[in-house]
């Protein structure tokens, strides 16, 4: 059994919506009971470091951030700042409702523009139910930041962050290179900043007492699972594209579309 690959042109030919029966079926099928079984995995993982039998390690992770507390200075405060808030909710959902815009603006295709979109919100249910059930405390440390009424585990802000900058990335190679040289050369920027910023607002919120490692790490993960659901959210048949790039089950989509 072959491992599953990413492909980056599986929107390739799918030009046609889907209809709501399709949408509901593939959303049910592809991205909410996936999304079930990894928010029991990520429960089970954030329990063994709070009361099971990783507790020790969460105990003693805290040092990593008693470290960073001793090790503060004003300019590296004002950087965290940046980042710590680039990873907030009205942030992170104000430049997905751009990037969708964007999208739906250049493709025209909104079942593609939905990507970020649906990768922000699959990681946030998950968060959500997760920090509802565990209740994990935040490090021992003073915090530079205001402490929400939510679980330390796993890390809101950069799942988040993984969720939306990650699905911006295969965005971002799945259109190809641009025409213009400057438009090529501040795309290739783009890529570099989307991979960036989870890791810089990971750091931020371990540097800034609001989380601890192993917060950020399951938050990272939790945004990775997140887009991989969003990204193969629409069933597309494999192997089956037409000399046009179309899939059959575009093609069969268009004649129930057209008719």
């Amino acid at each position: 059994m072959s491992a599953p690959r990413l492909d980056l042109h599986r929107w390739d030919g799918v030009d046609t919506p889907p209809s709501a029966k399709e949408t509901a079926r593939d959303l049910g099928l592809r991205v909410a009971a996936p999304l079930a079984l990894w928010f029991l995995i990520l429960l089970g993982a954030g329990w063994c470091l709070v009361d099971g039998p990783l507790a020790g390690l969460g105990r003693a992770e805290e040092g990593v951030n008693t470290w960073f507390a001793h090790h503060r200075t004003s300019t590296f405060n004002a950087i965290t700042l940046v980042f710590s808030w680039a990873g907030a909710t009205v942030s992170i959902v104000s430049v997905c409702v751009v990037v969708v815009a964007l999208l739906w603006w250049r493709t025209r295709h909104w079942w593609f523009a939905i990507v970020p979109l649906l990768a922000i919100s699959t990681q946030a249910l998950v968060f959500f139910l997760v920090t509802l059930l565990l209740a994990r405390d935040r490090p021992d440390v003073v915090k530079l930041d205001d402490s929400p009424p939510t679980s330390s585990f796993p890390s809101g802000h950069t799942g988040a962050t993984t969720g939306l900058y990650l699905a911006l990335f295969l965005v971002l190679l799945a259109l190809g290179p641009a025409r213009h040289h400057l438009l090529e050369v501040l795309r290739r920027v783009a890529l570099g900043v989307c991979l960036a910023m989870p890791v810089l607002v990971a750091l931020a919120r371990v540097y800034r007492g609001m989380h601890h490692v192993s917060d950020v790490v399951a938050a990272i993960l939790n945004g990775m699972v997140a887009v991989w659901l969003a990204w193969h959210w629409l069933r597309v048949e494999a192997g089956t594209r037409t000399r046009d790039g179309q899939t059959r089950a575009n093609r069969a989509r268009k004649k129930e579309y057209t008719a």
